[in-house]
């Protein structure tokens, strides 16, 4: 596999100085190369580099017209598409502060993160969303204009104006605060600068196979640093970035048509994937003995250690199965990425005998997203990888995991004891995850330390690999484990209502509402 450098721990040669001249410097260097794709019409359209950095500008010279200083706060409210990106790098350009909000926020919480943050400007996709802000308007008396993103922007400032707010930005000024959602309390907002987003560039493109002619395809939330991660890498790589049409339920289909080369996800589409090839092998006298010794010829071969006797099972399992699970996937995608939840080794294992390379990764927002990550050039199943170029990790004596780095946040927005509990004097993050690093510092991430659950015997249980191993149940959509001061612990279970009617038809039974009360299921 072609690696973007030779020596995946030498930095790049070159990134922009700060992300507020991203949008010129990627212009510059892949100017008439497809930067954007995505449906408009029912058809396929692609937005070049230059396109890309004219829309920012664009963008950016309205918010200076509006009187917004370097430094400001700009919500953006929308759901992933191309607008986005281009308001995205807009707002970055005039050296304002982004501050995304999910579109499906609620009222209260876009009430919170809009006034916490300051925001002065709000950026929505549409007259839903911007009528949502506007019924707050009395609780934001900081906000002082709504605009929709995808309408051509009135009165735009001057040119030579934007260029030089972008170049007097520094890799300390803040680009972007990102609100991460309250357990206990509201929101809280993460402050990164835009030397802790390049600093993830600087690590991680090294080890991403990508650049012109590759594509990513985008369904992740853009409102979620990671989906923000994969737009920048992307584009300084002079890659393609392919938006979803909007609807989750028909994201297996668009990449049919999408062909992407990467595809970045939690586990939960790959798993569903999975699980749908599983029930068609099921319908089939044997089918699930056929299915899982075409998974173990699969990774034999995955690893290069496929004996020459089972050579022709393989080219049979590569027509009857690898083959109909790459194309549909578009037939290109050859890396597919996941966090932000365990994935299971059985969904591992069937991306790898189909041919998919499958790399988890682990970091945080406080982290600017990144800490670890498995790589072609350094995997473990198993684990989510070493920590990337200029992260230092530890496991304290509780075995909580901390890091150090570059990448590592200033602080929480208006919450200096959030911030105190977060970092401590020498600079260590405390993730609250717990996890355990090996002989070759690979680490492996055993729970969160806030879920240990102590039973009333007194014994310290980790929820998250017994959940990790009820989910990998095709059956099973979600799996939580409680047990504090019980006497044993218990998992309150949701069931995946296709799987469970696909059983039912196969198998012919009738089954009584609730599903979750018939005794054959609970069987």
């Amino acid at each position: 596999m072609q690696q973007t450098r030779k020596d995946p721990t030498e930095p790049p040669s070159e990134l922009p100085g700060t992300l507020a001249l991203l949008a010129e410097w990627a212009a510059e260097r892949h100017t008439d190369l497809p930067a954007l794709r995505f449906r408009r019409d029912g058809e396929w359209t692609e937005t070049t580099y230059a396109e890309l950095r004219d829309a920012a500008r664009r963008v950016g010279r309205t918010l200076l017209a509006l009187g917004v200083p370097p430094g400001g706060r700009v919500a953006i409210l929308a759901e992933t598409r191309p607008e986005w990106t281009c308001t995205h790098f807009g707002v970055l350009a005039a050296g304002a502060v982004v501050v995304p909000v999910y579109p499906t926020a609620g009222d209260d919480e876009v009430a919170w993160v809009l006034s916490d943050s300051g925001a002065e400007v709000a950026l929505c996709e549409d007259a839903a969303q911007a009528a949502k802000v506007e019924r707050l308007r009395d609780r934001l008396p900081g906000l002082r204009h709504v605009l929709l993103m995808t309408e051509p922007p009135g009165g735009p400032g001057p040119a030579d104006e934007l260029l030089e707010r972008a170049a007097a930005c520094r890799d300390t000024d803040l680009a972007t605060i990102i609100y991460t959602s309250g357990t206990t309390g509201p929101p809280k907002g993460c402050l990164l600068t835009h030397g802790n987003l390049l600093a993830v560039q600087a690590a991680t493109l090294p080890l991403v196979d990508g650049g012109p002619g590759e594509s990513t395809y985008l369904y992740l939330p853009l409102a979620h640093l990671l989906a923000q991660l994969i737009e920048f890498t992307t584009l300084i790589a002079g890659g393609t970035l392919i938006y979803f049409g909007g609807r989750v339920e028909d994201v297996v289909s668009e990449l049919a048509e999408a062909r992407p080369t990467h595809l970045p996800s939690v586990p939960r589409l790959f798993e569903k994937v999975r699980s749908v090839v599983l029930s068609l092998a099921e319908a089939r006298e044997g089918g699930r003995e056929r299915f899982e010794e075409a998974v173990r010829i699969g990774v034999l071969a995955a690893e290069g250690a496929l004996p020459d006797e089972l050579r022709d099972a393989y080219e049979a399992a590569d027509k009857a199965l690898y083959g109909l699970v790459r194309q549909a996937l578009g037939g290109r995608v050859r890396w597919a990425l996941t966090g932000g939840a365990p994935i299971a080794p059985d969904t591992v294992d069937f991306l790898r005998a189909c041919g998919i390379a499958v790399y988890e990764g682990y970091g945080m927002t406080e982290s600017a997203g990144v800490l670890t990550l498995n790589h072609p050039e350094a995997v473990r199943y198993g684990t989510v990888g070493r920590p990337v170029d200029g992260v230092e990790l530890r496991i304290a004596d509780d075995g909580e995991v901390l890091a150090r780095g570059a990448m590592v946040f200033r602080g929480y927005h208006n919450n200096p004891e959030a911030t105190r509990d977060a970092l401590d004097a020498d600079g260590w993050l405390h993730t609250g995850d717990l996890g355990a690093l090996d002989e070759d510092g690979f680490l492996t991430i055993t729970g969160r330390k806030k879920d240990l659950i102590i039973t009333s015997g007194g014994k310290n249980l980790t929820p998250s690999l017994t959940e990790l191993a009820i989910q990998s149940s095709r059956f099973v959509s979600r799996a939580v484990m409680v047990g504090d001061h019980r006497p044993y612990p218990v998992a309150l279970v949701t069931l995946d209502a296709e799987e469970v009617a696909g059983w039912a038809e196969r198998e012919g039974v009738t089954l009584t509402a609730p599903a979750s009360r018939d005794p054959r299921v609970r069987a």
